[in-house]
């Protein structure tokens, strides 16, 4: 068992220094380089960046975003590369359009229909409150369930 988590731990030290030894022509192109990397995410673990990521579409969107880093493409020609080859879904700041202006409008919707709704039942609540009990004609069986409390009461009275 030691065995395995000694291998284990050299082999992620491996990947890493790989990604260490990474050449770059300047600091820019590095930076770049790992802006992009954070800023992608893994179309298959979805909550993950590709530099966290080991799945294997994401070692390879790591390995596409270095070779277009290396080549001098600048971050909007990666991104739209990206976004042409996996989607809009792979940018963590998907852009505003006809399809994702549902996403970002139906929950400003929904507050403004659920304060609407809570205004209208607020408003009948006082439309009752304001009539006066003593005005409202009592219906048939409210009446006849006064009249069997009224009995009830009496009766205890009388047994004690």
């Amino acid at each position: 068992m030691k065995y395995f988590f000694f291998s284990l731990l050299l082999f992620t030290a491996a990947a890493q220094a790989t990604q260490a030894l990474t050449e770059f022509k300047s600091p820019e192109q590095r930076a770049l380089f790992k802006e992009l990397t954070h800023e992608l995410r893994c179309p298959k673990c979805q909550n993950q960046n590709i530099a966290d990521s080991n799945a294997v579409v994401a070692v390879d969107m790591r390995a596409k975003t270095l070779e277009l880093v290396q080549q001098g493409q600048n971050k909007e020609q990666v991104l739209d590369y990206m976004k042409s080859r996996y989607g809009d879904f792979v940018h963590y700041q998907p852009p505003l359009n006809k399809f994702t202006l549902i996403l970002w409008l139906l929950p400003a919707l929904m507050v403004c229909g659920l304060v609407v709704l809570l205004l209208l039942r607020r408003k009948a609540d006082r439309s009752v409150v304001a009539t006066d009990p003593g005005d409202k004609i009592q219906s048939q069986p409210e009446q006849q369930l006064e009249q069997q409390l009224d009995q009830l009461i009496e009766q205890y009275r009388r047994k004690s």
